[in-house]
């Protein structure tokens, strides 16, 4: 059966343009295309305000491009499904935001989007450009303490755009940006668990077969295998058992304040994902900890993919500050501020 027999789509070679088109019809006070697959905010920042710009593929939606706007992203360059987009569009991207305050350039940590960053980067500071690249590695199922080169990036990196997109609108310097991202990068974990892969949309082709009753701790973003198959078990079981592997990472002293986030990665229904949420919070908190910040929502899907990816960070008084008082006004992202 053809993939346009299985999914609401025209045809499967236009998929990531159309969905941007409609994607920017329905935000367009917000969100805007700049180029061929160039998301920018419908009303600029002032150019004296270091730029904020990420890369990704599609079929993750709404990250990444739901996450342009005030208070957040600045331009995000998309990707065809489940890739990279190529080193020309990012620079095209990046000579959009030239400008003397500078560019961060934050980096998901797969193969694919680090090569295309480093060519881009490499082409804008032939002209000129003045760009940095922060890379995230929140992932933690290559290990307890694996090298952050090993580590992919996952949804950790959303509350990171909250963080430094919020002190770029305060007018922290190129340099600022990069030590308060780099600081939350360090004190953030993420780790997936799927009991059902996704499938391409381009082609139906499953990424990854999990036989029925069993699940897979440490699932990577677009489905690839983590190496922690084991019988499926209950909500509070699964919880628990996540939350302790991210604090091993993370190593948090009592007291502590934390970010928790249950991202829903497509097909695990927001009734599911509550009940997640509810024990890792109690963990949490019967362990010394304070949830000051929370979430339930899909931040990052993988098309139809059953599962979630769960959030947990340790927070500065300025990441909280960044996180819970900063105006933001994405598609995907408000925040009211003070």
């Amino acid at each position: 059966m053809s993939a346009t027999k299985i999914k609401f789509i025209n045809n499967p070679e236009q998929i990531t343009s159309e969905l941007l088109e409609g994607y920017v019809m329905a935000y367009k006070d917000k969100v805007a295309l700049a180029g061929e697959n160039i998301v920018v905010r419908a009303t600029p920042k002032s150019e004296d305000k270091v730029a904020i710009v990420t890369l990704g593929g599609s079929g993750h939606e709404p990250a990444l491009s739901g996450f342009v706007g005030e208070g957040m992203l600045d331009c995000s360059v998309v990707g065809d499904i489940f890739a990279a987009p190529g080193a020309q569009r990012l620079f095209q991207a990046l000579q959009l935001f030239k400008r003397e305050a500078g560019i961060l350039l934050v980096v998901l940590n797969h193969s694919g989007d680090v090569m295309s960053a480093n060519m881009a980067c490499q082409l804008a500071e032939r002209m000129g450009i003045k760009v940095k690249k922060l890379l995230t590695h929140d992932d933690i199922s290559a290990g307890i303490g694996a090298p952050d080169e090993d580590r992919r990036g996952l949804a950790g990196c959303v509350p990171l755009f909250k963080i430094i997109g919020a002190a770029a609108e305060e007018g922290k310097s190129l340099d600022e940006l990069l030590e308060i991202g780099e600081r939350f990068s360090q004190n953030v974990a993420t780790l997936a668990v799927a009991m059902r892969s996704c499938t391409h949309p381009q082609n139906n082709g499953i990424i990854t077969d999990l036989p029925e009753g069993i699940m897979e701790i440490g699932m990577g973003q677009h489905g690839e295998g983590g190496g922690g198959r084991q019988p499926l078990v209950s909500a509070d079981e699964t919880a628990a058992q996540m939350v302790d592997l991210l604090l091993q990472q993370l190593k948090p002293v009592a007291g502590d304040k934390m970010l928790l986030i249950i991202n829903g990665v497509g097909a695990t229904t927001h009734m599911e994902l509550s009940i997640v949420y509810r024990k890792a919070c109690m963990v949490l908190e019967e362990k010394g900890f304070e949830v000051c910040e929370g979430r339930i929502q899909e931040i990052l899907t993988v098309q139809e993919q059953a599962g979630f990816q769960m959030i947990i960070a340790r927070l500065d008084a300025d990441h909280i500050d960044y996180l819970k008082n900063k105006r933001a006004d994405a598609p995907y992202w408000v925040t009211i501020g003070k």
